[in-house]
C-alpha cells in the first residue's frame, strides 16, 4: 500500500513539473514574439542643431586690414592722406614717413622733382633702383590710374620683407606705388602687405584720400 501511494506521489509530482515548465516556455515565447519599439537617442549637446545655434566668430586672415577700420588725416608738406588710424608712426631714411601695423605698412616720401613721373621714367629708372634694395624683387608692372587727384603712375610689384627680429620670418610682399606731382613736387606713396591679403579696399580708400593743398 505504501508502494502504491509513493508511486503516485511520484506521478503527480512529475506531471506538475511538466506543466510548470510548459507554462514557463509558453511565457518565454510569448514575450519575444513582441515586437519592442525603437529605442530614441537622448539629445546630444554635440548635436548639429546646437551648433548651429552658437554664435559666428569671424577672424582676419594674416595682413587682412579689418573692414570697421577709421581713417586719419596726415598733413604734409602742401598735401593730405587718409592713414588708417592707431598705426605706429616711424620716419625712414629719405625723409619718408611710415605708418605700420602687423605686417602692413603705408609709406609717404615727398620730395622736389622738376617733372612729373611717366610710365617710362619708372621703368627706366625706380625699377632698377627697387631691384636692388627689396630682396628677391620681381613682377615689376608700371600703368597710368586715375584717383581722386588726378592721374598718377602706379607701380606694382612683390618683395620679402626684412626678417622679423623677433621670430625671424620672412613675408612675402605686394606692393603698389604711386607718384602723385604738381608744380615742382612728388609725393610718393607706397602701399604693401602680405601677397595673400585681401587689402584692395582699404589701398584704395588711403590712395583715393590724396589730395593737394
Amino acid at each position: 500500500m505504501a508502494a502504491h501511494v509513493r508511486t503516485s506521489a511520484a506521478v503527480g509530482l512529475a506531471l506538475v513539473a511538466a506543466v510548470t515548465a510548459g507554462c514557463s516556455g509558453s511565457g518565454s515565447g510569448s514575450t519575444a514574439s513582441k515586437s519592442s519599439p525603437p529605442a530614441t537617442a537622448a539629445p546630444s549637446s554635440s548635436s548639429g542643431g546646437a551648433q548651429n545655434n552658437a554664435a559666428p566668430t569671424e577672424s582676419n586672415p594674416p595682413g587682412d586690414i579689418p573692414d570697421n577700420q577709421a581713417y586719419v588725416p596726415f598733413n604734409g608738406p602742401g598735401f593730405t592722406v587718409k592713414v588708417p588710424e592707431g598705426w605706429a608712426q616711424t620716419q625712414r631714411d629719405g625723409g619718408a614717413t611710415a605708418f605700420t601695423d602687423k605686417l602692413n605698412t603705408v609709406r609717404i616720401n615727398a620730395h622736389s622733382a622738376s617733372t612729373a613721373s611717366t610710365t617710362g621714367s619708372v621703368t627706366n629708372t625706380v625699377v632698377p633702383q627697387l631691384r636692388v634694395q627689396v630682396p628677391k624683387f620681381a613682377a615689376p608692372k608700371v600703368s597710368e590710374v586715375t584717383r581722386h587727384a588726378g592721374r598718377v603712375v602706379l607701380l606694382t610689384y612683390q618683395g620679402d620683407s626684412p626678417k622679423d627680429p623677433v621670430t625671424g620670418k620672412v613675408v612675402r610682399d605686394a606692393f603698389e606705388r604711386y607718384a602723385f606731382y604738381r608744380s615742382g613736387h612728388e609725393v610718393d606713396l607706397t602701399l604693401s602687405g602680405p601677397v595673400n591679403a585681401d587689402n584692395v579696399d582699404p589701398w584704395r580708400v588711403i590712395s583715393d584720400s590724396f589730395a593737394w593743398r
